[in-house]
């Protein structure tokens, strides 16, 4: 018979606590965190990386050599908007392989494949400013590069992971990964 009244405290005990729970955040109002929070959800909603190296033309293992990261030097954009704000035709004539977005353009985290990467073309040195080899995978980054902080946290697990598949189809070794001088 004992067992009846402690299980009526324990009952008791726990609807005290959840309604002085409920109380608490409901004072705390309906902000959202200032740092952005990163959101599990939200990143299980975005694409593959698997899906996002897919491309409609085979390559051979030592196809590429290195991967460069870098800003796309504007706040917010994707695809579309980079090929617009360089005054491009097309988005064959974007300069890069892959765009990993930031929420602004883009879901934060989105990686999105440049025709270039499709047809498993090269990124063209002397255009836009870069000079580097012709088989390098290049990586835009949505950021406006001015300061460490500039890029979200979901963007950076998703370049991890896109650059540790990168590297293991590819062979690509670590040392061969380029990013902004920031992050090292």
């Amino acid at each position: 018979m004992s067992v009846q009244p402690r299980v009526a405290k324990v009952l008791a005990a726990l609807l005290v606590s959840m309604t002085a729970g409920a109380a608490i955040l409901m004072l705390l109002g309906n902000d959202t965190p200032s740092a952005g929070a990163f959101s599990l959800s939200s990143y299980c909603h975005l694409d593959s990386v698997d899906d996002a190296l897919a491309c409609r033309v085979s390559s051979p293992p030592d196809r590429w050599n290195r991967v460069e990261i870098y800003y796309s030097r504007t706040r917010a954009g994707n695809i579309s908007q980079l090929v617009s704000l360089k005054g491009l035709s097309s988005g064959d004539e974007l300069n890069c392989h892959f765009v990993v977005c930031n929420g602004l353009g883009g879901k934060d985290g989105q990686i999105q494949t440049t025709e270039r990467w499709g047809r498993q073309w090269s990124a063209v040195p002397g255009r836009g400013g870069w000079y580097g080899e012709d088989r390098t995978i290049r990586v835009c980054v949505i950021a406006d590069g001015k300061n460490a902080r500039c890029v979200t946290d979901c963007q950076l697990r998703r370049l991890g992971a896109l650059t540790e598949q990168l590297c293991r189809r590819f062979e690509i070794t670590p040392q061969s990964i380029q990013m902004p001088a920031a992050w090292q």
